[in-house]
This record gives structure tokens, sequence and C-alpha cells, in this order.
């Protein structure tokens, strides 16, 4: 486990960054994004577009949050469990030899593929890091102290 608050920070800028992108990019497509997960073959047409419709914003929020340091250890947390459910999603697909565009970045999407699954578990390994970590690490709001 890293403890280094610069290193810990890096990995926040670098996992809540990406969330932030990718989630915006979905933000501007709903129906694009909810036809993603419709190829997955996983769910049907009205949980498809729910997820759509909701999941980006959980992607941005907490993104922006891991970055900026407020409610760091959630944030973290809720990040690594969407980075593993994706996992296993993208798994399921390369298993049922499904060949689908992961959705992961709007139009800008790559195949769901076996570098897909490492790239999540590179930001998986990110996010994991600062949630178990007890540093504070670096925060771009400081708590006001009282004199």
């Amino acid at each position: 486990m890293v403890r280094n608050k610069y290193v810990l920070f890096f990995f926040c800028l670098m996992a809540g960054g990406m969330f932030i992108w990718a989630g915006a990019l979905k933000i501007a497509e709903p129906l694009e994004f909810a036809q993603s997960i419709r190829n997955y073959r996983v769910v049907g047409q009205e949980p498809a577009f729910a997820v759509a419709v909701v999941l980006p914003w959980v992607e941005v929020l907490s993104g922006a949050c891991l970055i900026a340091g407020l409610f760091r250890r959630a944030s973290a947390l809720l990040l690594s469990l969407l980075l593993a459910g994706f996992i296993g999603l993208v798994a399921s697909v390369v298993w049922r030899g499904l060949e689908v565009d992961c959705g992961c970045f709007g139009a800008m999407s790559g195949r769901a593929d076996g570098r897909l699954i490492l790239q999540d578990a590179v930001f998986l390994f990110f996010t994991l890091n600062v949630f178990l970590s007890r540093e504070n690490g670096i925060s771009l709001f400081k708590p006001r102290r009282d004199k």
C-alpha cells in the first residue's frame, strides 16, 4: 500500500480526472450510452436508460470529490466498487465472445477487451490505495481552524 501523500494525490488526480472526463462525455450523449449498456446484453432497455442517466453523474461527482479531497475515502470506495463491476462486466463480454465498444468514453470508446480490463485494474489499484490509506493526503479544501 502506498503511503506517500504526493503519490496518493497523483492517484486521486488520475482516477478522479478519468472519471470526470468519462462521465462528462456520457452525460452529453445519454441515449448513445444507454445503447452501449444494452450492447453488453445484461439488462433491458429501461434499466439501461436509467443507468445511462444516473451513472455518469455518479462518476463526475465522485471523481470531483476524490480530487478535491471531499469525502475522499467514500469516493475512493465508490469508484473502486464501480471499477470492480466494470472489470467483471468486461470480463463477461470477453468470456461470451461479444465484440462491443465499452461505452466508457462516449463516441471515443474502444473495444471491451483484455486491454480495458488491465486499464481498469490500474485505476482500481489507484482508488484502493486511496481508500485504504490512513493519510489525509493533499486536499484542495483545507478545513477551517478556529483560533
